[in-house]
């Protein structure tokens, strides 16, 4: 029987009036229950961030800002995963902004910076062949063989042979036909970049003149001046022990250039140093913070340029005034939970730069930099961002044990409900000294990880720039130490929230994250359920043997395992070592394992102890290799399986 049938002689008034009622508010409630259900079935049919859709975002770069400083030439890559292959298309749009047009032949509009001031002299990079290296080399009649035979150190970088090639520098007439003179002729170097001289009669070019063994154990690299004149070359750096690079000049004829102090530091705080004659400042010696990349204004009276701080990267402008008698103030342009990834140009008032977040790919903007304020010049990925659920993102500030305070991202799914509870990720960053800012990037990708349901902490532990140099260096010869501490706390820390599902939590990392991966299963005590570890270091002594750039480790662990007065090189080995017997033996948590068979800075070896470990003590794991990708995964099928794989191991894990 329904309610407006009912007879009402068995009812009096008032009961009418209640039932009435009772309708009316049941009503309501079921038009708030479909109210409801139309929205959560909108909120779940919205696209999010998926591996394929990812591979999707265009890549955006700036060429260069044309001659007559009115337009920008800018450069979009797609990729295409089934064919796995780069497509670029070039446009040109008005610095004022408006609808830009493609374009093919560009080279004209733009500065072509390989000439000197008058066009006259062309400076080029190319590969000599100095060294004997291959079987056929030494033995030219066993022109079959497979051989490749070294007496020095440096024999291998990050993912290549050296098959002793070096890149040198040619200077020639900029004219047809015309004889090229190598400027390092018979030295085993190479250069990486190089500028010219205002007038036109010198070139500075950057190089580590280091050679074999003596290569991969130091840092100093330094800035080098050919005169055309007098064929003769000058170390205009010699005495700066660190890395010595990006030279420039200004429209006044100053010159400018980054340097780190100390050779073996790779991560030494990065200072700005101009020079007028034979005056020289370090104009960020005062600043508590390191250097990225910079340009000069207009008029040469100041230095733009972009660093970590707080999280982030942003817009700096310091004043270059060599009669001043005290350090410039260092005046922050940008503020913001974005980063500025980097400066292309300076035009008058305005620079152009790219910009990121953690739900936005690279596009490029104008910065006023009077007033901070950014203005989007390019939107090659509107179709995208604006039709998915984007994650909300927000800082975080955590106590560490040690009573300091700890920025971090807090990274939340779309459509995040605080009434539920969710699965947690614990980001571990790698370098061990890279920065934790608002990247995109198509492999640690934020906004995807949150797309598919989690939420993810990543902390700004020690080790981190943008957080004063005392922070940034305190990871060094204390890897498992205190940094595994803010670790802990950030896990602890974000759990206190009733949405994170404390059974669901894991930890992922690449590099010194993958490390950090390793050494948490010996330490986390329950905290997690399930690891990721991507090209991560487990072993510290075969590391030592097998890594190419010595000069980092040196650095970070202390010294050599084998140095048994060397105090710091002996608690790194003994206690910071996931490999260690103490840590192994605690391990009892699924753990997935990444290696790329061309990684030559963390050799995938690293990743097979730790697989065969785990496979030994019965640990549920999986072992992923990727035999032609390095430390990262680069390829787009290869990337699509990476992320697919991570997702379904935390399914089967958390």
């Amino acid at each position: 029987m329904s309610f407006l049938s009912i007879n009402l002689t068995f009812l009096d008034k008032e009961l009418l009036l209640l039932q009435l009622f009772r309708f009316e508010i049941n009503m309501n409630r079921f038009s708030v229950l479909v109210a409801s259900i139309l929205i959560s079935t909108t909120a779940m049919g919205q696209k999010v961030m998926t591996p394929e859709l990812l591979w999707q975002v265009k890549k955006v770069a700036p060429v260069g800002v044309t001659k007559d400083q009115k337009n920008l030439i800018y450069k979009v890559t797609s990729t295409n995963v089934k064919t796995q292959e780069d497509t670029s298309k070039t446009y040109m749009i008005s610095l004022a902004g408006g609808k830009a047009s493609e374009i093919e032949d560009y080279k004209t509009l733009l500065a072509d910076e390989s000439l000197n001031k008058s066009q006259q002299y062309k400076a080029e990079t190319d590969k000599v062949k100095l060294q004997k290296v291959f079987g056929s080399d030494y033995y030219p009649e066993m022109d079959k063989s497979n051989v490749q035979i070294y007496n020095e150190l440096n024999y291998r970088h990050w993912d290549t042979w050296n098959d002793g090639n070096y890149d040198h520098l040619f200077v020639s007439e900029n004219k047809e036909g015309s004889t090229k003179i190598d400027v390092l002729k018979d030295e085993p170097y190479s250069v990486s970049e190089f500028v010219w001289t205002p007038d036109g009669t010198k070139v500075l070019y950057v190089s580590k003149k280091k050679f074999g063994t003596d290569y991969a154990l130091s840092t100093n690299t330094d800035i080098y001046q050919y005169d055309l004149a007098t064929k003769t070359t000058k170390n205009i750096t010699e005495g700066k022990m660190g890395y010595d690079n990006t030279p420039s000049f200004s429209s006044q004829g100053d010159f400018a250039f980054l340097s780190m102090e100390r050779d073996g530091y790779e991560a030494d705080k990065n200072d700005l140093i101009v020079r007028r004659g034979d005056i020289e400042m370090n104009i960020t010696k005062h600043w508590d913070g390191t250097v990225q990349g910079y340009k000069w204004s207009n008029d040469g009276n100041k230095i733009y340029f972009n660093a970590p701080i707080g999280g982030t990267i942003q817009l700096f402008e310091v004043d270059v005034n060599f009669k001043m008698r005290k350090m410039p103030f260092i005046k922050q342009i940008t503020k913001g939970d974005f980063d500025i990834a980097d400066i292309k140009e300076i035009v008058g008032n305005k620079a152009i730069v790219t910009k990121t977040d953690i739900n936005h790919a690279a596009e490029i903007y104008v910065v006023d930099l009077k007033s901070g304020a950014l203005t989007q010049l390019t939107n090659e990925n509107k179709d995208i961002f604006d039709n998915i659920a984007l994650s909300d993102v927000k800082a975080r500030k955590i106590k560490t044990t040690d009573g300091k305070e700890m920025h971090a991202w807090v990274i939340y799914p779309p459509n995040f409900d605080p009434n539920k509870k969710y699965p947690t990720l614990l980001y571990c960053q790698g370098g061990p000294q890279s920065a934790l800012t608002q990247f995109y990037s198509p492999r640690w990708n934020f906004q995807l990880m949150a797309a598919q349901g989690y939420i993810v902490i990543a902390p700004n532990r020690r080790g981190m720039p943008g957080h004063g140099v005392e922070w940034n260096e305190q990871i060094s010869k204390d890897w498992g130490g205190q940094v595994m501490q803010d670790y802990l706390a950030a896990i602890d820390d974000i759990s206190k929230e009733s949405y994170v599902d404390k059974d669901r939590r894991g930890a992922v990392g690449a590099s010194y994250g993958g490390y950090s991966v390793y050494y948490l299963a010996g330490i986390h005590e329950g905290r997690f359920k399930s690891f990721i570890a991507h090209n991560g270091v487990f072993d510290l002594k075969s590391m030592y043997g097998t890594t190419e750039e010595i000069f980092f480790t040196n650095w970070d662990a202390g010294g050599a395992w084998w140095e048994t007065n060397n105090k710091a090189a002996q608690k790194t080995y003994s206690k910071f070592d996931p490999s260690s017997t103490e840590l192994v033996n605690k391990w009892n948590t699924p753990m997935l394992i990444y290696v790329g068979g061309h990684d030559y800075r963390v050799p995938m070896g690293q990743g097979q102890e730790a697989y065969q470990i785990l496979q030994l003590k019965g640990i549920k794991s999986r072992f992923i290799y990727f035999p032609e990708e390095n430390h990262w995964v680069l390829k787009p099928q290869n990337s699509v399986i990476w992320h697919s794989e991570f997702f379904k191991w935390l399914k089967e894990t958390l």
